[in-house]
């Protein structure tokens, strides 16, 4: 098979409906519209979330709350996650993400103390929970916030 003898298969490629070209195609006249009415007109129908004029959903829930624009939203691990590396290894967020434990980062990469650890390691990144700290000191290792 070439490139130029490739083609849809079978039935799955449907021909348009042509609407509004005569009596005789079925489609004629009203073009399936019907007669009259909103949804019959040029630019007609209702827009999303319309309920014939009674009072939408979206207004009738009351409006609750407010978003903080300022709020840093961390990427969180936990201190049992750094048992993958090496005893004496450097873990950093380059690290962390090469090695799979995050998948991106927003605003930093926060530790967090569950679980143990068993090895001595160095850890960089922005910030770390007082636990999770504790355990990393206890470990033989190090924190250092950037």
């Amino acid at each position: 098979m070439k490139l130029h003898e490739l083609q849809p298969a079978k039935g799955a490629r449907k021909a348009t409906k042509r609407l509004g070209r005569g009596i005789g195609s079925g489609q004629g006249k009203t073009a399936g519209k019907g007669h009259k009415g909103q949804k019959a007109r040029s630019g007609g129908g209702v827009r999303p979330g319309f309920e014939g004029g009674q009072q939408p959903l979206y207004r009738r829930l009351p409006k609750r709350g407010f978003t903080n624009i300022f709020k840093k939203v961390y990427t969180v691990l936990n201190v049992r996650d750094l048992e993958r590396f090496e005893n004496g290894a450097e873990v950093t967020i380059q690290s962390l993400y090469e090695i799979g434990l995050i998948k991106a980062v927003k605003d930093g990469v926060k530790i967090l103390g569950t679980g143990e650890l068993t090895k001595a390691l160095t850890v960089k990144v922005d910030k770390v929970s007082q636990t999770a700290a504790d355990k990393i000191a206890a470990s033989g290792g190090k924190v250092e916030v950037e």
